[in-house]
């Protein structure tokens, strides 16, 4: 693979998730906000509108101090896999391998990314799909970027490249 494409992907990547996210995000903002849950896959997905104060899961709901640490945390975790993206993954010379590791990496900082920023600006992270089959707390699209990034991310480095 080309090395200005390796460098270019990540930044590119990242703002396209970032803005799917956010166009979720608004799009339920505007259309689920204050009306009735929708399903989407009757007994599978549905709609529905949360703004979800905790840090993960609705933990800590409320305490201020825990958004602080948690997006003061998810900064240094951004900003460590960034670091890896760019130095720690061999280039060209492995590329097929090198990019099972770069796109669990983007997705993991892109989803957190856009936590990071409604948490940010709003204080809450808006929330709006949900499994209609379990009891599963309310996610977003960033959520779904870092738990398949995280899955995928696992399945490669005990699976695939054992060396990084």
């Amino acid at each position: 693979m080309n090395k200005i494409f390796s460098y270019l992907a990540f930044p590119i990547a990242i703002v396209v998730l970032l803005a799917l996210d956010i166009a979720l995000k608004m799009w339920a903002v505007e259309n689920l906000m204050g009306a009735p849950s929708r399903s989407v896959l009757p007994g599978i997905l549905g709609l529905t509108y949360f703004e979800n104060t905790g840090v993960a899961f609705g933990i800590g709901a409320g305490q201020a101090w825990g958004q602080w640490v948690f997006s003061g945390l998810k900064i240094v975790i951004i900003a460590g896999l960034t670091w890896f993206y760019y130095k720690r993954i061999p280039g060209s010379e492995e590329s097929h391998k090198s990019w099972l590791i770069r796109i669990p990496l983007i997705l993991i900082v892109a989803g957190g990314l856009g936590n990071l920023v409604d948490r940010l600006t709003l204080g809450y992270v808006r929330d709006m799909l949900m499994f209609e089959f379990i009891n599963f707390p309310i996610f977003n699209l960033a959520d779904v970027y870092v738990v398949v990034g995280c899955f995928f991310m696992m399945f490669v480095t005990l699976f695939v490249v054992k060396e990084f």
